[in-house]
């Protein structure tokens, strides 16, 4: 096969930052793809409607011309969200769920929930309004191992909040671990996942053996590669639960590669041919068009994006660095030659 045709994609968990940042992530984003469930933790984080509307229009400022991808804002739950602010969410018409970060769990997330029980309110009001809840999964407790925070984010919290809630639409975000694959597959058909690039191109060995990658470094960590070998058997079985999120996370180059370096992959610049590389390399590139097309429009009961894309196989080089601010980024793969190419 040299040439797969699909329904335009969409990213379902990706992080554009703020203000000049905007100029390189916006139109990064907007390659390839439809739409994108854009992160709300910035700093200060967007926890109004007011807020996403603002930042809605700042990303829509730097749309390149032409373009119909569209952002899907999100609101960043805290210990104060109000059921109130709920409800102008689910009615406003631009924003598609509501982010659950464990305090301190990951880049910008310090104002995030410190107990589940602070929000049950808010979950029984997403839960009458159809509203999708995205989860962070982790625990940041400071005695369990980094490796082992998101299992066990699946047996202290997850399942009873499966329970408790039998009808809420959660979204396990960028999933790391056999574990976290089982529970989906056998969840109610309320319950998905999304899966990164890096997770299932990556584990830990590629990360850390012969010396350390910074640039692969993301939260959730890479796992050992029984775990990264779940993800892939999940991700390109054709089941509806599991779809595209990239995960895609500018840092410049020297906060990547620094003494206390900084989370996140950066992978817009190639990102929908490194699925196609995974999907290939499994004997899985007619399952592609399921887990980046439709699976998740499905889920949050969105139409199908109208156009497509052509991926051609044609080997290129993923750039080696983006320029980013006064700085560079170093992209997920940079400088890597991979055998599909966006038309």
């Amino acid at each position: 096969m040299d040439q797969i045709s699909i329904i335009q994609p969409d990213d379902w968990h990706l992080h554009l930052r703020d203000h000049t940042a905007l100029a390189t992530t916006v139109p990064a984003a907007a390659r390839g793809f439809g739409r994108g469930i854009v992160m709300p933790n910035l700093a200060p984080p967007v926890t109004t409607v007011a807020e996403a509307s603002a930042y809605r229009d700042r990303i829509l400022s730097y749309r390149p011309a032409g373009s119909n991808w569209e952002p899907l804002m999100v609101l960043y739950l805290t210990d104060n969200t109000s059921t109130e602010e709920i409800r102008s969410a689910a009615n406003c018409g631009f924003i598609y769920g509501c982010k659950y970060y464990p305090a301190g769990a990951t880049t910008n997330s310090d104002s995030g929930v410190t107990d589940l029980a602070n929000i049950h309110a808010v979950l029984e009001t997403m839960q009458e309004l159809g509203m999708v809840l995205q989860l962070h999964g982790e625990v940041t407790d400071t005695d369990v191992d980094i490796f082992d925070r998101e299992a066990v984010f699946i047996d202290r919290h997850l399942l009873g909040l499966a329970e408790n809630f039998p009808k809420l639409k959660i979204v396990l975000e960028h999933i790391t671990t056999r574990q976290a694959a089982d529970f989906v597959t056998s969840a109610t058909d309320n319950i998905a996942a999304t899966i990164t690039p890096q997770h299932l191109l990556y584990n830990r060995n590629h990360m850390l053996a012969g010396g350390i990658r910074p640039h692969l470094f993301c939260l959730p960590i890479l796992k050992r590669n029984i775990h990264q070998r779940a993800l892939l058997d999940v991700a390109t079985s054709g089941n509806k639960k599991f779809f595209l999120g990239t995960d895609s996370a500018p840092h410049a180059q020297e906060h990547k590669e620094s003494a206390c370096g900084c989370a996140g992959c950066f992978s817009h610049p190639a990102a929908i041919e490194l699925y196609a590389e995974v999907f290939e390399q499994a004997g899985a590139l007619t399952e592609l068009e399921a887990f980046a097309s439709k699976n998740g429009p499905d889920f949050y009961g969105l139409p199908y994006n109208r156009s497509s894309i052509t991926l051609r196989r044609e080997p290129w080089q993923i750039p080696s660095a983006v320029p980013f601010n006064d700085s560079q980024i170093i992209p997920l793969a940079g400088g890597n030659s991979i055998n599909w190419r966006l038309a």
